[in-house]
């Protein structure tokens, strides 16, 4: 029996103590409105609770929005939970308040892209649409973390 891939999934994650989120919402709605469908985890997410619900939402990314000054750490940690449960297929890319000399490093540990403040959100979409695999399986549309439509 053939698996026909389903709809293109997204999972944008607040990782840390970091409790600004408009930034992540505005990309979640844009991706939604694009026809992506988007789970949002909400604020204060460990990167063991992000690789994890990646997994189990059977999305084909993960974007994570960092503003706390903590990206490099929270970036690593997640590459490395991606690679310890066989996912490193999930594209991981991100944006926030990440300085332009942190974006080598983070491209070179696996995040396949980094968004600055400004950036359209239809280069997100594009740039998302382009990079992020769809998954073999369908699923939820954007939803909160009890499950609330956005």
């Amino acid at each position: 029996m053939t698996t026909t891939a389903g709809p293109l999934r997204v999972l944008v994650a607040k990782p840390g103590l970091d409790g600004h989120d408009r930034g992540a919402k505005v990309i979640a709605r844009a991706l939604r409105d694009a026809g992506v469908e988007v789970i949002y985890t909400g604020l204060h997410q460990s990167p063991e609770q992000i690789v994890e619900a990646a997994i189990q939402e059977d999305a084909g990314g993960i974007g994570l929005s960092v503003l706390s000054g903590a990206h490099l750490t929270l970036f690593a940690r997640v590459i490395e939970l991606l690679a310890r449960h066989e996912a490193s297929d999930i594209t991981l890319f991100g944006g926030g308040i990440i300085p332009e000399g942190d974006i080598p490093p983070l491209e070179r540990l696996g995040v396949a892209r980094i968004f600055t403040p400004g950036t359209p959100t239809h280069d997100v979409v594009d740039w998302v649409r382009t990079h992020v695999g769809a998954p073999s399986q369908a699923g939820a549309c954007l939803e909160g973390p009890a499950g609330d439509r956005a």
